[in-house]
């Protein structure tokens, strides 16, 4: 995610199976076939489908990826052979979106999506956020994932980015997600993590990655593009050390950016990223999540046009391309311009910086989009200085953040400054000689709307502490995925 404002500086798939899904048939050379593959139903782990005289079977969620084309060996389908005859057509009953699937591939979304949130492993700090805020808000409920953020990658190597926050802190009983205190005996496991492992147990379907990188931490993958199985050894030891090992359900990659600049600049090539992705897909099984954040540089010859991101893709079950952060305070003299416009629009001081460019961009290079997630930030970025009500002033610098300049959470500025227009499918709002763009309740069901329409697997966000008590934002996520 671009800008240290949002991840180093904050103190600041998936689907209820409501399309047929048909158990796994063994198959043999004498096997009958599979029922027909179908373009629009959605098969999980272990389900099967024929096409042109073979049997399938998916590794994970899957929808409109075709058997024929989709059987390497690191694609969604595994061939089992030749099939023929006996095929019945699909009419086993759609399972209730209630049952918690066996599947940790698969958890239930509000229509068939996923619904991913950034966990800040140091929110627990200034922002007094904690797992147990994701139940008092009513957003846990609601979730499909939870991205951990993040973990350190300095030296090439998977490492704890805060032992005291993950592992250590010591919570009380009213703090704790069960009203149980966490306990000073020998290898008890406290902090955010046995918080996570607390929520797991209240609900089962969620799932939990460590997401390592970010917009600090990113510098390591640089080396471990040069030794990418020791990185991947290095972090299967870390997310698999038996003190949390069944906190995690998978790994996120979180790196800004491969072979282009971010906090620093990678010049490790265009096949850095795949061989990575490729090295943890290998380590960690095709029954473990790997997923990860990238760029949404929808521009020519951008971030997305430097890295081949595709290949890298079809080792992932689900990308999030960061389709916010286009424009800032970081430019200190403006033009004034959202941070996350869904679409172009008149005057945008750059093009191919806005969400649908990237979304386009990827679908261009093979992306499916069932895999892509759309990005939503639950803050806004601001100037102050500035005249012009409208998109396009000039500005002195940064408008004042609670955390820092130029960043304010949603939570705030509800009240403080609340949205006066909207422009490319997002919402600005000026206040005094403040200028600030954020996502609102009425933006983000729009985003949700585009999000189906593309058939997205779903929808992120950055992050959690930026909603309101009773979660609003991601309330309006979820009942715009309906």
């Amino acid at each position: 995610m671009k800008k240290s404002l949002r991840r180093a500086l904050w103190a600041g798939a998936i689907v209820a199976m409501a399309s047929a899904a048909i158990p796994m048939v063994q198959a043999s050379a004498a096997a009958a076939c599979a029922p027909a593959w179908s373009s629009s139903a959605v098969y999980t782990k272990d389900m099967a489908a024929s096409q042109n005289g073979h049997n399938y079977t998916a590794k994970w969620w899957t929808q409109n990826e075709s058997p024929a084309t989709h059987s390497g060996q690191w694609d969604v389908w595994a061939d089992n052979g030749t099939c023929g005859g006996g095929g019945t057509d699909p009419t086993t009953p759609p399972t209730d979106p209630t049952t918690p699937p066996t599947d940790p591939t698969t958890p239930p979304g509000p229509g068939g999506k996923a619904v991913v949130g950034y966990f800040a492993e140091w929110g627990v700090y200034g922002r007094n956020y904690h797992v147990k805020n994701l139940v008092t808000s009513g957003s846990a409920a609601k979730l499909t994932h939870i991205l951990y953020a993040f973990g350190n990658t300095t030296g090439g190597q998977c490492t704890i980015g805060d032992p005291y926050a993950d592992y250590d802190r010591a919570y009380t009983a009213a703090e704790s997600v069960d009203g149980v205190a966490d306990t000073w005996d020998t290898g008890a496991l406290r902090g955010s993590f046995n918080q996570l492992r607390k929520l797991k147990k209240q609900y089962p379907n969620l799932k939990v990655l460590w997401s390592f990188g970010g917009w600090t931490w990113s510098g390591g993958f640089t080396q471990a593009a040069a030794n990418p199985t020791g990185f991947a050894n290095s972090c299967y030891n870390l997310v698999k050390d038996s003190r949390w090992a069944d906190v995690f359900d998978g790994i996120d990659v979180d790196w800004e950016y491969p072979n282009a600049c971010g906090l620093s600049c990678d010049s490790s090539g265009p096949d850095a990223y795949n061989r990575v992705v490729s090295a943890l897909r290998t380590k960690f099984g095709q029954n473990f999540l790997v997923t990860s954040a990238i760029s949404a540089d929808g521009s020519n010859g951008g971030k997305l046009d430097v890295a081949d991101y595709a290949t890298g893709i079809s080792k992932l079950n689900l990308v999030f391309p960061m389709t916010y952060d286009y424009f800032g305070a970081f430019a200190p003299q403006g033009p004034t311009a959202p941070h996350s416009p869904l679409t172009s629009y008149s005057g945008i001081p750059q093009q191919g910086f806005w969400s649908d460019a990237a979304i386009q961009k990827l679908k261009s290079k093979g992306v499916p989009a069932s895999k892509m997630l759309l990005g939503i930030g639950f803050y806004g970025r601001g100037w102050t200085g500035v005249t012009q009500s409208a998109p396009g002033g000039s500005a002195t610098g940064a408008a004042p953040g609670t955390y820092e300049a130029g960043i304010e959470d949603y939570k705030v500025l509800k009240n403080s400054c609340p949205a006066t227009g909207t422009v490319g499918g997002t919402a600005y709002a000026k206040c005094g000689s403040n200028w600030w763009s954020y996502d609102t309740p009425a933006t983000i069901a729009g985003k949700m709307t585009y999000a189906k329409n593309q058939g997205l697997g779903g929808a992120f966000f950055w992050e959690f502490s930026g909603d309101t008590s009773n979660g609003e934002l991601i309330s309006a996520i979820s009942n715009g995925l309906r």
